[in-house]
Order: C-alpha cells, then structure tokens, then sequence
C-alpha cells in the first residue's frame, strides 16, 4: 500500500489557516491531524474534533513519554501534534493536513522530511492586526502579543516549501490547493 502525504500548514494567528484547511481538506478528501492544546476551548469548539483539550499536567507528562511528534508553547498554552495517531494514518495511505505554528512546523520537517510544508502569511501586519481585531477573542494586549510573535515567524518562512499570501481568500485556497493536489498526484 502507498504511503500517505503530511502536508503541514503554518502562519500567524488570524492569518486565516484555519478556513483554508477546512476548504482544502473538503476538496482534497484529505484527514486533520487534530492538535492537542492546553488553551481554553473557545465557542463552539469541540473536543476530540478541534482539539484535543488537556491540562499542562497531562500534556507535559506525554512529553515525558514522548507521545508528540513535535510540540510548543505558544502564547503559554502547549500545542503538540500526537505521533501514533499521524504515524498510523501515513501508514494506511491516508494524507494527513496538520494546522501547527512554525517550532512544530521546524520539529516535522526534521522528522519527516517528505513532509510538504506551507506557510500562509498576511499581506501586511496592519491587516492582520485588523483580523485579530475583528475575531472579538482577544483583547487589546493579546493582540499585540500574537503581532510580536507573527513577526518572528516570518523570519522561518524560509524553511518552508511554499509561501503563500492569503490577501484574497479564495485565491489563497485556490493556491493551496493546487500545491497539494500537485504533491499527492504525483
């Protein structure tokens, strides 16, 4: 049976990853890989569908028993990407579409070096300001904390296989789209 694709997709906070993944996934027939986080649920999130919610008690012990194939701490809350659950879908021939920040994006591509990343980024940092904004979830500090750390992760674009600017939304899906529906076809 033929191996599946791990296509990795990272950007800032409310650069608009999250709604390109959903269409690409639709269309592509793809799998999430699901996260598992430390944060608060938000509105309408569910577990075990937009993430997998745990304490830092559990998560850090999973680090002890080298559960993740990569994690970080972002904004202090952990993220991390289980091993067994992508591992075992790779394996079936399933490709896989993981939503992680830049560190874990850095951790995959050392361990999976087939791995296909892009990297979505904003078409300036006033606009994703404004985006952050709009979401009504973060207040005024957070904000500015999130535009600090996209700063920095622009820095990492560079290890990534494609970048793409996400200054028109259906455009960027298109592009999206077409750059893993280019990988898992041939």
């Amino acid at each position: 049976m033929k191996k599946g694709n791990y296509i990795v997709i990272s950007g800032p906070s409310g650069v608009g990853k999250g709604t390109i993944c959903k269409q690409v996934v639709e269309n592509l027939k793809l799998e999430y890989s699901i996260s598992m986080t430390t944060r608060e649920k938000r509105e309408g999130e569910i577990d075990g569908v937009n993430y997998y919610f745990t304490t830092k008690d559990d998560f850090k012990n999973r680090i002890k028993n080298k559960e993740f194939i990569e994690y970080a701490i972002y904004n202090d809350n952990y993220y991390g990407t289980l091993k067994k659950e992508v591992i075992d879908k790779i394996n079936m021939g399933k490709n896989i579409i993981c939503e992680i920040e830049v560190q874990g994006a850095k951790q995959i591509k050392k361990l999976f070096p087939f791995a296909l990343l892009i990297f979505i980024t904003p078409p300036s940092i006033e606009e994703l300001r404004n985006r952050l904004l709009k979401r009504n979830t973060n207040d005024l500090d957070d904000v500015e904390r999130r535009i600090n750390i996209a700063k920095e992760e622009d820095k990492y674009k560079d290890i990534y296989d494609y970048v793409v600017v996400n200054d028109d939304l259906d455009k960027a899906i298109l592009e999206v789209n077409n750059i893993i529906a280019n990988k898992i076809n041939n």
